[in-house]
C-alpha cells in the first residue's frame, strides 16, 4: 500500500514543478513568441549613388558646412529642390537629396552625409519610391524609417527629425491607398516621440475633386514644378517657425 501511495503523490509534486519551470527560467510567465519581423531591407548595390555622394563629400571639403544646421535629405523631391536656400533665407539649410533613393539607401549613407554635419534638425522625404518599387511593403517602409531614426540617434541622440508625408502625384495615383496608410502610421509613430515631427503635404496637394492638382507637377506627372515647391516652402516653413529659433 505504501509504494502505491507514493506513486500517487509523485504527479502531484511534479506537476507544479513543471508548471513553475517557465517562470523560474524566464523570470515571469511563459511569453508568446514575438510576431515575425517584416522583410529586412535588401543588400543593395549602392554604387549607382557613389558619384553623387562623392560630390557631396568634395563640396564639404571645399566649403565645410557649419555644424548644427537644418539638413534636408531624401529622394528626388529633395534633390530637385534647387531653390531651397532661397526659399528659407537666413536659415542654415543644407540639401543632401539623391534621386531614386529608398529609405534604406539613405540609412546606408548616414555616416557620410548626415553625421558629419551634426544637424539639429533633419527634414526627411523618402518612402514613396520604396512602395512604388513593389519590393517594400508599407510595413517594410515604416520599419526602414524607424531604422533610419535609430541609426541617426545612435550618434545624435537629441536631433529632431521631421518626416514629410508621401505626396500625391498623378503618375502614382494607383498607390494612393498605400501612401495614405503610410502617412497615417508614420504620423502616429511621430506623434508618440517629442523629437519626431510629421509635415502633412498630402491634403494641400489635392484639388477640390480629391485628385492631385496637375499644376503642381512637371510633364512626368511625378516630380514637382515651382508651384509644388512653393507650396512645400509654405507648409514646411510653418514647421520650421515652430521648431527653429528665430525662423
Amino acid at each position: 500500500m505504501r509504494p502505491n501511495r507514493l506513486r500517487a503523490f509523485v504527479p502531484v509534486i511534479v506537476l507544479p514543478l513543471l508548471l513553475a519551470l517557465p517562470r523560474a527560467v524566464t523570470g515571469g510567465p511563459l511569453q508568446a513568441a514575438p510576431p515575425a519581423a517584416t522583410h529586412p531591407a535588401p543588400a543593395d548595390d549602392l554604387t549607382q549613388w557613389e558619384p553623387e555622394i562623392a560630390a557631396f563629400e568634395a563640396s564639404d571639403r571645399a566649403h565645410p558646412p557649419a555644424p548644427g544646421g537644418i539638413l534636408f535629405i531624401g529622394s528626388s523631391s529633395i534633390k530637385m529642390w534647387t531653390s531651397l536656400a532661397e526659399d528659407f533665407p537666413g536659415l542654415p539649410v543644407l540639401n543632401r537629396g539623391f534621386g531614386g533613393s529608398q529609405i534604406h539607401h539613405v540609412t546606408a549613407f548616414v555616416p557620410r552625409i548626415v553625421l558629419p554635419y551634426k544637424p539639429k534638425l533633419i527634414i526627411f522625404y523618402c518612402g514613396a519610391n520604396d512602395i512604388a518599387s513593389h519590393q517594400r511593403t508599407v510595413d517594410d517602409t515604416i520599419d526602414d524609417y524607424k531604422e533610419f531614426v535609430r541609426t541617426v540617434r545612435a550618434s545624435l541622440p537629441q536631433v529632431r527629425i521631421a518626416f514629410i508625408s508621401a505626396a500625391p502625384n498623378p503618375a502614382r495615383w494607383a498607390l494612393k491607398d498605400s501612401y495614405t496608410d503610410l502617412n497615417r502610421r508614420i504620423k502616429a509613430y511621430s506623434d508618440a516621440d517629442p523629437l519626431l515631427g510629421f509635415i502633412d503635404v498630402w491634403e494641400a496637394m489635392l484639388g477640390d475633386d480629391g485628385q492631385p492638382r496637375p499644376e503642381m507637377f512637371i510633364e512626368d506627372r511625378l516630380h514637382m514644378n515651382a508651384n509644388g515647391y512653393a507650396l512645400w516652402r509654405d507648409l514646411i516653413g510653418i514647421y520650421l517657425r515652430a521648431q527653429w529659433p528665430h525662423a
